[in-house]
């Protein structure tokens, strides 16, 4: 179960096409990943912080690496074997990852190209390219998962809609130049037909963003509150009350295409801080070791299936949700071990890189962190109704309708 075991099993396989790229791609991390963003990271002020995520993503974007699911003409074109090329590259060593950009080049961008008019796509894909910040406007005080339940309301005045109410979760919220944002434009209507989709400039007046203090001690969850906030009818993205249709487009974009990056992480980096921190001579924790290993693989395989099928249009109803259902609750399981085997210094390390993911080797910060994987974009319970009702066809609850 070593790495480079791993690395010469799994890329044995590349055509010669691919292996050429990853060999260009490696030459490309070897010289462009700095060696001590970690350490630099560690500790940084939200400055330093924002001011990283934006050369990093500069500097992929020169390479052409920034956001490789994208077509061709918006910046991107690379097919899924070689995403996944990139990704496993990255991952194995050790490429600090776009954070801050995240719901920009995944949710904002699916969204504009399923969606959007061609006017939304020319305003704001070059500008995600040129580092615009996105956050997600979804959820709500009491309404949480039951995105349908969501309260904040939209009125059309002529040319405009006035909107009212607050949103909870908005990671990156502080950061963000636009918004994604779901608002109730039909008080009367059944809870997922009078929804509508907006784009909101977060400069906006009556925009308020709060920033929420986890238990890590991080900041990037916010509040926004929206008091009389006036958002151009232009802004609307699909048709008015049609909302929640264009809103299953970015929430399979986060259970989808972001699975296939994350899953390389957490098998690769994930995967050796857990190797380096455990006694593998024990073996109770090798036997635990080598299953994580075999749903790893499985994960990653997965996710691969899943992203070829939708390229494809062959894509099941619950595909996504399956995919991040497997990958979160892995990650739990993975994070909560290596708190356990890790010893005191994985309970008492209590900093890590601003600009890792949940996989970082600071096992009991990874693991509490892991929480919000299982809840935030459809929480663990949500993805096993969309499971039993889309993909097996199980009826849905009456309270449900």
């Amino acid at each position: 179960m070593t790495g480079e075991t791993e690395d010469m099993r799994e890329f044995s396989g590349d055509s010669p096409a691919q292996a050429q790229f990853r060999q260009s791609v490696r030459a490309w991390c070897v010289d462009h990943i700095p060696s001590d963003w970690r350490q630099a990271q560690t500790g940084a002020t939200e400055e330093e912080f924002v001011a990283f995520q934006k050369s990093w993503f500069a500097e992929l974007r020169s390479a052409g690496f920034a956001v490789p699911h994208w077509p061709r003409e918006w910046g991107g074109g690379l097919s899924v074997a070689e995403q996944v090329v990139l990704y496993q590259e990255l991952a194995a060593h050790d490429a600090p990852r776009l954070v801050l950009a995240f719901v920009g080049i995944h949710h904002a961008a699916s969204t504009l190209l399923v969606a959007g008019t061609e006017d939304q796509r020319r305003r704001h894909l070059p500008a995600i390219l040129d580092g615009e910040i996105w956050v997600q406007g979804f959820s709500e005080p009491e309404a949480g998962s039951d995105l349908a339940g969501l309260r904040t309301t939209a009125r059309r005045e002529g040319d405009v809609f006035i909107v009212n109410g607050q949103k909870l979760w908005a990671s990156g919220g502080m950061h963000a130049d636009w918004c994604l944002l779901l608002a109730r434009t039909d008080p009367d209507a059944p809870k997922r037909k009078g929804i509508s989709y907006f784009l909101l400039d977060m400069t906006t007046p009556g925009v308020d963003v709060r920033p929420i203090r986890n238990a890590i001690g991080d900041s990037h969850f916010c509040e926004v509150f929206l008091n009389d906030v006036s958002i151009p009818a232009a802004n609307l993205i699909g048709t008015e009350n049609q909302g929640w249709q264009v809103a299953q487009a970015t929430l399979g974009a986060e259970r989808g295409m972001t699975m296939l990056e994350l899953a390389e992480r957490l098998g690769n980096a994930g995967f050796k801080w857990l190797l380096e921190s455990s006694p593998v001579d024990d073996p109770i924790v090798a036997d635990r070791l080598a299953q994580f290993e075999i749903e790893l693989t499985g994960l990653r395989g997965l996710c691969r299936k899943v992203v070829e099928s939708a390229e494809a249009g062959t894509a099941g109803p619950a595909d996504a949700s399956i995919v991040k259902l497997f990958y979160s609750e892995l990650l739990q399981r993975m994070t909560d071990f290596g708190a356990e085997v890790g010893g005191l210094a994985a309970h008492t390390e209590l900093a890590k890189p601003m600009s890792s993911g949940w996989e970082s080797g600071a096992w009991m910060l990874d693991f509490i962190g892991s929480w919000e994987w299982t809840i935030p974009g459809g929480a663990s319970e949500i993805q096993r109704t969309i499971i039993g009702e889309r993909g097996l066809g199980l009826p849905r609850e009456p309270s449900a309708v």
